[in-house]
């Protein structure tokens, strides 16, 4: 994987299937250690039309009438059969194919996919499967079954929850869409069979469901006892019990490697705390500070959770390709650039307080406005200027601001282009009902912070300057002088994009890094919780 694709949410992977062997599956753990195959791997094998073996569409009708809680894919599954003339799409000289059993074992292991729930008839579907090995004849009950399962499986595993669930969690980026019966077609055509096949998932979804088997044999094989926090005895150089606590963990973590009996702080146990620190979101300092130890102490159980939640939303991400693309993570408070798939940079960002939360959506990025003027937010006016006027007179001129009208009862106030717009020197709007937008600042300090929730709503970006002359690469005419230029003239100019960039504002928990580590963050805006009760996670 050339540099770092847009792994928060905006590149394509596939997951392995499990494999099929000697016409049975495989239920132990050992078949999900292959998860992090392509799906071609998988399904290459010789395939013969089934042209001979053809079903009645009356017999796909009495089938649903039968098993009426499969009645959801019903269309789907007269659809995909009508489409290839009813012939047989699962069975070979009488014996379920390769791709049957890859996709009874996936089914049949819905958990290592983070889904809590079980396909309609799966112990009928278990026994069905079992016998095929013994039979001369193809079952059109099993046929049927592992087709009506396909695309129940597919919505599971590749869709998510309903647009509407999505929706009611505030997340208001553009779902997925995939044709599931073409993609089903492509994995049993046999002219497809040397050619890479990508689930409708992406390569972050693979990830996450790696890490998710990892943690649950740690959870079952693993105590996970409190690590007490002492402040003396934590210090470099020191020795005590809990050193030697702190390197198992540590251990077990991947971010340790040594002796795990040593008592000592030693400097190999401080560069492990660092890598730890980083990817869960505290100071990288290598020290023993209490945010540390209570972040060692989070139960497993409660890291699985956060990982299957992850898992979810990735299924909901679009499936697309973009030139240029800006993705900001809310909770990592960092804003991602790419060009083709491709990492450029990253920086810090401030996000929303969490009583005036950044919402998660997706718009279109169309113009850069410099020198900006910040006009007010009226809900701002009302709750913090309009009070500081009453005990201030000089309010407005001390913070370069001015009454440009009156609407429902309150001054209509703007802050003047200038250093100490709360804007900064240039900001950068994607056209959006929640009026939320990119934008400089003066604060810069507030970027030394680990946690960085202090806007309105809005996103205050660290790195400006390369943003707009990034934005700008493609019109000539705006080189990096005139850019700083137009940033310090104080009078607002806006430039119109030639070519728009997406940016996608998006809310995850844990994530693979570049380094594929898995990283930790605080579910800052409590969205964690309520996805995992409509998971059904307990």
């Amino acid at each position: 994987m050339n540099n770092f694709p847009i792994k928060y949410f905006l590149v394509l992977v596939l997951a392995g299937m499990a494999l099929y062997s000697c016409g049975q599956p495989y239920k132990s753990d050992e078949i999900l250690t292959k998860n992090a195959q392509l799906w071609d791997e998988s399904i290459k094998g010789s395939f013969v039309e089934n042209s001979k073996l053809i079903i009645d569409s009356t017999e796909i009708i009495d089938f649903f009438k039968h098993y009426s809680q499969l009645k959801t894919v019903e269309k789907d599954v007269l659809s995909f059969y009508s489409s290839r003339d009813y012939a047989y799409a699962w069975f070979d000289n009488g014996k379920p194919i390769e791709q049957a059993g890859n996709l009874f074992n996936r089914i049949i292991n819905l958990e290592s996919e983070g889904i809590y729930s079980k396909v309609p008839y799966q112990d009928k579907l278990d026994s069905l499967f079992n016998l095929s090995g013994t039979e001369t004849k193809p079952s059109i009950l099993l046929e049927l079954m592992l087709t009506a399962d396909y695309f129940i499986f597919s919505k599971l595993s590749w869709e998510g929850m309903d647009q509407s669930v999505s929706e009611s969690l505030k997340w208001h980026l553009p779902r997925k869409k995939v044709n599931y019966e073409q993609y089903l077609d492509s994995i049993l055509d046999n002219h497809n069979s040397e050619k890479t096949i990508k689930e409708p998932v992406y390569r972050q979804y693979e990830l996450l469901r790696a890490f998710l088997k990892k943690y649950k044999v740690l959870e079952r094989q693993q105590s996970w006892p409190n690590i007490k926090f002492i402040k003396n005895g934590t210090q470099p150089g020191d020795s005590s019990t809990i050193i030697s606590s702190i390197k198992k963990r540590l251990y077990l973590l991947n971010d340790f490697h040594g002796d795990t009996t040593n008592t000592v702080f030693d400097e190999n146990l401080s560069q492990s705390i660092k890598i730890y620190q980083q990817r869960n979101g505290i100071n990288p300092d290598g020290k023993i500070n209490k945010e540390t130890i209570n972040t060692l102490n989070i139960p497993l159980k409660n890291l699985i959770k956060q990982i299957i939640v992850n898992m979810e939303r990735n299924r909901w991400l679009p499936i697309a390709k973009y030139e240029d693309v800006l993705a900001v993570n809310i909770p990592d408070f960092k804003l991602h650039v790419f060009h083709l798939d491709s990492l450029l940079w990253s920086c810090k960002v401030v996000v929303g307080k969490t009583t005036r939360p950044t919402t998660v959506f997706y718009g279109d990025l169309k113009y850069v406005v410099f020198s900006p003027y910040w006009n007010i937010p009226e809900s701002i006016t009302k709750n913090e200027i309009v009070p500081q006027m009453r005990k201030n007179a000089n309010y407005l001129k001390n913070h370069a601001m001015e009454i440009i009208g009156y609407s429902n009862g309150l001054p209509t106030v703007r802050q003047k282009p200038g250093p100490d717009n709360a804007l900064g020197l240039v900001k950068f709007l994607f056209p959006n009902s929640y009026n939320i937008y990119l934008h400089d600042t003066p604060a810069k300090s507030l970027f030394g912070e680990t946690s960085r929730t202090f806007s309105h709503g809005c996103i205050r970006v660290e790195e400006p300057v390369k943003l707009a002359n990034f934005l700008l690469q493609y019109q000539i005419d705006w080189t990096p002088e005139k850019i700083n230029l137009a940033m310090h003239n104080g009078r607002e100019i806006n430039v119109s994009l030639t070519k728009k960039v997406p940016v996608f504002i998006a809310y995850f928990t844990a994530f693979v890094g570049k380094d594929q580590k898995l990283n930790f963050r605080k579910d800052i805006y409590n969205l964690d919780k309520h996805l995992a009760d409509m998971l059904l996670l307990d």
